[in-house]
């Protein structure tokens, strides 16, 4: 198996577990939040919340950084 084939899998499979993540995550804001209107913008991410948000963020490194790989041995 070739390093760009298992760059173009990692790449996919980051990309989708990323989408998945970020799908999963609960909205913390309400449309009146866009308007001033909810005291609730500034909130701790706890439990699952936080765990999500933080795998999102590993995936999304992850995302980038095959895509640099790719470009420096392509």
């Amino acid at each position: 198996m070739s390093i760009d084939i298992v760059l173009q899998v990692t790449m996919f499979i980051s990309a989708s577990l990323m989408v998945l993540f970020i799908l999963l995550q609960a909205r913390g804001a309400s449309l009146g939040a866009g308007f001033g209107s909810s005291g609730e913008l500034f909130t701790t991410r706890r439990g699952l919340d936080k765990s999500l948000f933080e795998a999102t963020v590993v995936m999304a490194t992850i995302f980038v950084m095959s895509i640099l790989a790719g470009l420096l041995i392509g």
